[in-house]
Order: C-alpha cells, then structure tokens, then sequence
C-alpha cells in the first residue's frame, strides 16, 4: 500500500494510524475477520473454507484470532445467529442493513443541529 501512494512504509503507517487509529495491518486484520463474521452469519460454508476466503493461511490462527475479537469461537458465534438458510427468506436490502456498523458521529450530528 505504501508503495502505491508513492510513500516510505514508515511514513504510510504513520499517516495511517493518524487517519484511522490502527495499524495499516490491524486494519486489515479487522477487515478480514469482519468479513469472517459475516460468511459466518449468511453461509452454511465450513469454518475452515471461510478462514482461507479471508486470507488466513492457518485455521489455528484464524480461529485464536477470531475468539479475541468476537470473544468466542467460529462456531460458537455461528451458533449465535439464525441458520444460514433463514436468510435466503430475508430481502438482501435488510441483511445488509442489518450488518450494517452503527456510527455513533451521526448521532452526536443530529443532537448538535437539534440544539
């Protein structure tokens, strides 16, 4: 990434964690494992096939990974949520709103402008 925007990696991650909090890696690492979770949630796909879709090289890792962020397994999360088949029942246009992150800045926008 450093090299596309013609910059040194050092000064890439610099700017990086100043833009977005984290690491150009950390960021990166979260993309996938918010990836993971949403396979997890709308396929019936093994947890290993999923681990491999979102670049992970290792189940063991991809599975230690998930739990710290999730606070629990691949599986156990899965099992927190409907059966995969249950959104084939569910328009698309409310599946992705209904994964959609919540942003707390639009909150404190609209409370500004009310005042």
């Amino acid at each position: 990434m450093a090299r596309a925007a013609g910059l040194s990696r050092a000064h890439f991650s610099r700017e990086f964690r100043r833009a977005f909090g984290e690491s150009p890696h950390g960021y990166l690492l979260t993309r996938r494992l918010e990836r993971a979770a949403a396979l997890l949630r709308t396929t019936d796909r093994p947890v290993a096939e999923i681990c491999f879709l979102v670049g992970w090289q290792s189940v063991g890792s991809f599975t230690t990974s998930f739990t710290r962020t999730y606070g629990r397994s691949p599986t156990a999360y899965r099992a927190a949520f409907p059966p995969a088949a249950d959104y084939a029942r569910i328009p698309a246009c409310m599946v992705r709103f209904f994964g959609r992150p919540q942003r707390s800045t639009f909150r404190e926008d609209s409370t500004a402008a009310e005042s």
